[in-house]
């Protein structure tokens, strides 16, 4: 007899910076989010499929919560809050090294106040140390009824099976919604963007990056079966745009290479990448360029 498939919904919380891209991308077993050592660096709701015999499980990568400021901040933390909702498990990822109890407190309140099953995930037990972290998960559990509580590393890998078939044990019966080979419901044209992005982070270690946002232009298939793909760098004041450029333009090139060389790789085939950087003032005013991001648009 065929076994039952499940399906269910799995939400990503956590403060900016807990390790949650990088823990959906092992749960995955690919890149689906982009991860960088910022804080605040998921903007949508990205959504990693992960599949565990034959349990599907759609992880909801929320952005941080924190308190938010400016519009791009509260649409991103709508954005996390629409992503818990209605999810068969939430699971709360806390870095225990830095804690950035400021941050994890709102999110401990919010948390108690919801239905769904909670499930504490202690990340970076490869560096954390023993006692500290059995108090950290102690002192958490007598706040909130997690169901249970797992001790991993996202970044090496430790623990994230166990927890993987904890978590896929505790899905609904039902049939699947996306595709076996489907890892992320992210469209490409949005994934290549969110790419540029991520070498933005990486190589401008400035603050200009929560300044900058990358819009699709086009994307289109070659005769040849090649990929060209136009993106515009969004910059917030002429200064940055020097930034951007680099001397004679090497830090543009120097981007869009390593980002044409890794959508390359996730794609499987060869990729024409053509960035362009243009100077907006209140571009994170734009209502235009946040449903580009996948945002939705929040007074």
């Amino acid at each position: 007899m065929q076994t039952p498939t499940r399906c269910g919904v799995v939400a990503v919380i956590g403060a900016p910076n807990a390790g949650k891209s990088t823990l959906v991308n092992q749960l995955v077993g690919q890149k689906v989010a982009i991860t960088s050592a910022k804080a605040q660096t998921t903007r949508a709701r990205m959504l990693g499929i992960a599949l565990h015999g034959p349990v599907q499980m759609i992880l909801v990568d929320t952005p941080g919560i924190f308190a938010p400021k400016r519009r791009l901040d509260r649409a991103m933390v709508s954005a996390a809050w629409e992503g818990a909702e209605s999810a068969d498990a939430v699971l709360l990822i806390v870095d225990p090294i830095k804690q950035r109890r400021h941050e994890l407190e709102p999110l401990l309140e919010a948390l108690e106040q919801r239905p769904e099953r909670k499930i504490l995930v202690l990340n970076k037990v490869d560096r954390a140390k023993k006692e500290p972290l059995l108090e950290l998960a102690q002192e958490m559990s007598q706040r909130i009824e997690f169901e249970e509580i797992f001790f991993v590393s996202a970044l090496t890998g430790d623990g994230v099976a166990e927890m993987k078939e904890a978590l896929a044990e505790r899905m609904p019966e039902g049939v699947w919604m996306y595709p076996e080979d489907q890892v992320s419901d992210a469209s490409e044209r949005l994934l290549a963007a969110e790419i540029t992005r991520e070498q933005l982070y990486q190589q401008l270690h400035e603050e200009l990056p929560y300044d900058s946002a990358v819009r699709p232009e086009q994307y289109k298939t070659r005769p040849d079966g090649s990929l060209e793909i136009h993106q515009q760098i969004v910059v917030a004041r002429e200064t940055q745009r020097g930034i951007v450029l680099g001397k004679g333009g090497q830090k543009i090139k120097a981007i869009g290479e390593a980002a044409r060389k890794e959508l390359s790789e996730l794609l499987g085939l060869k990729v024409h990448l053509f960035l362009h950087v243009k100077v907006l003032e209140n571009w994170s005013e734009d209502k235009e360029v946040f449903e580009e991001m996948g945002l939705d648009w929040v007074r």
